[in-house]
């Protein structure tokens, strides 16, 4: 047989990966636009439509102007609830009013494929989101019903976050938050058995880093050894596999196996904060180009074979006004004029990314460097460089509260101290409140009004808290104090929080007994809210002044 020529290879290959797209999945990108450069929706639409692999989009409104952009492209959409309007839209009179104003205007010129019910409600921990969820799938569903035929192949969903499973477990033995399985989980697994609409997850490997030993390899599907399964006896070469596979064994232990699993985010940042070795461009570009072959080879998971992912990636653009950290600003495919940040296959008639390559070394058109990423913000001014935000004392456990689902919902990364994350001892709304508060307030460059939450925060200097004899003879123990210190996953704004941290851990070391939370009178042990948190004995201390 003559041998292909390297160009010839390389259509063959283009040809065979645009195919196998078009036949056999369905791959999609979500489109946020909290940027102000941003191209209008119909020049979107268009290159979509035009340019891309892309057969389906999802927005995180109803924005009329981008449904209308995407009438007659034949891409289909999925569009998204605020999580604030959930309570609300379980009234079937409001349901019904939503789907006419912003339904029945548009599809199915607009072919509306999903309607995404808000956004990780339990991640944000908003209960009124969370006991509100299904009733309103429940009222939006029969609304769609009672608005005609044509609307029927609308199908309604939410958007879940993966601090859903109870602990760290392998993927097979996976299973749903005991403080949540029956009043919510199952609920929901069983509104979409009965209308065959999909459980969307955002399974996002860079957000489960810290659990993973910080495997970037693994995360970013370059060649490891892999993680073994003693259970199953399969081994997974990526940590995409293994979210997928906790979220399948969780729903199979509740009799929901035939539910279909849609991925409504999953992406990989291309530049971060200093010091953050994980979001650059060899790893974003490794992520979503192996991202991309997978869904459209429809290889499915060790137990999931030839399961074929609806895949929604993050994001189609770098979006220049997110708050937060660096990364937020730059998990785009595209810049704002449409050029690709690096190359991921993404692009209909565009290179195809090196995946044959460890290390990924992305190919990039002669003469035609790779555009920069959003620039980086101004580093903190000098005199705010050691000021945190913390709750005031006389701050109630229901203002604190509201301050972390402000901060959380403020675009702030607030895994770490949900169940499972690192920082999730000592489970208190307290402990949880300062983290959020605090990483809200660096997002903000420590300008003093964002902390002020309602008159329940205040800006401290670190080195005037207490308690650092026990701090430091407590991770001279052998506690792993690794998360609490500087740069840390759990770098907690004060060293009362840090000293909760560590004197908790030591707690806990120790087998629980009483007198290891003494600390020469400074500890005290209290009983913490497991629906809360997912631990159930927490540590707070005194200084002298009552407790904290």
């Amino acid at each position: 047989m003559k041998s292909l020529t390297s160009l010839q290879l390389f259509l063959f290959l283009s040809t065979t990966v645009f195919n196998l797209f078009s036949s056999t999945a369905a791959i999609g990108v979500n489109y946020g636009m909290v940027a102000d450069n941003l191209p209008s929706p119909a020049k979107v639409a268009n290159f979509i439509k035009t340019k891309t692999i892309f057969d389906s989009i999802k927005i995180f409104d109803t924005n009329p102007n981008v449904l209308r952009a995407f009438a007659n492209t034949d891409i289909t959409m999925t569009v998204t609830i605020p999580n604030g309007e959930i309570p609300n839209l379980a009234n079937e009179g409001a349901a019904s009013a939503w789907v006419n104003a912003n339904i029945q205007p548009f599809h199915p010129q607009t072919k509306i494929k999903y309607i995404s019910v808000g956004n990780e409600v339990v991640l944000l921990d908003n209960p009124a989101h969370i006991n509100g969820l299904v009733p309103a799938m429940k009222a939006l569903t029969e609304a769609l019903r009672k608005a005609g035929p044509q609307f029927q192949d609308i199908k309604v969903t939410s958007a879940h976050a993966l601090n859903m499973f109870q602990g760290l477990t392998v993927p097979s033995l996976a299973r749903f938050r005991i403080d949540l399985t029956e009043t919510f989980f199952k609920p929901v697994l069983q509104f979409h058995q009965q209308n065959k609409s999909p459980f969307m997850i955002n399974p996002y490997p860079y957000f489960e880093l810290n659990v993973m030993s910080n495997n970037i390899d693994f995360a970013v599907f370059r060649k490891t050894p892999g993680v073994f399964d003693p259970a199953s006896k399969k081994t997974y070469s990526n940590a995409l596999d293994s979210l997928l596979d906790k979220t399948y064994s969780a729903m199979s232990a509740l009799g929901f196996a035939d539910v279909d699993i849609v991925i409504g985010e999953t992406g990989w940042p291309s530049l971060g904060d200093p010091g953050n070795k994980a979001a650059d461009m060899d790893n974003a570009a490794s992520y979503n180009g192996h991202l991309i072959r997978k869904i459209v080879s429809g290889v499915g998971t060790p137990l999931m074979p030839n399961w074929k992912f609806e895949t929604y990636i993050f994001a189609l653009f770098n979006e220049n006004q997110k708050p937060g950290p660096l990364t937020e600003k730059n998990w785009g495919l595209f810049q704002p004029d449409f050029s690709p940040v690096y190359t991921s296959g993404a692009l209909r008639d565009g290179l195809q990314p090196n995946l044959s390559n460890p290390g990924f070394a992305v190919e990039v058109k002669p003469g035609q460097p790779l555009p920069k990423p959003v620039q980086p913000m101004p580093a903190p001014p000098a005199d705010t460089a050691k000021k945190f935000c913390v709750p005031k004392p006389e701050a109630t456990d229901a203002q604190l509260q509201n301050n972390l689902d402000y901060a959380c919902g403020q675009g702030i990364d607030c895994r770490p101290i949900q169940a499972g994350g690192v920082c999730v001892e000592p489970g208190t709304v307290r402990s949880r409140a300062a983290f959020a508060m605090n990483s809200y307030f660096k997002s903000k460059l420590g300008v003093d009004s964002a902390c002020d939450f309602s008159g329940t925060g205040q800006d401290v200097d670190a080195s005037a808290q207490e308690l650092q004899e026990n701090l430091d003879w407590t991770c001279g123990q052998g506690i792993d104090c690794s998360p609490i210190q500087p740069e840390g996953a759990c770098e907690y704004p004060v060293k009362v929080s840090c000293a909760d941290f560590s004197m908790n851990s030591y707690y806990r070391e120790a087998g629980e007994l009483k007198s290891a939370c003494d600390f020469n009178g400074t500890g005290v042990l209290i009983e913490a809210d497991p629906s809360k948190s997912g631990v159930g004995l927490g540590i707070h201390h005194t200084n002298g002044t009552g407790r904290v």
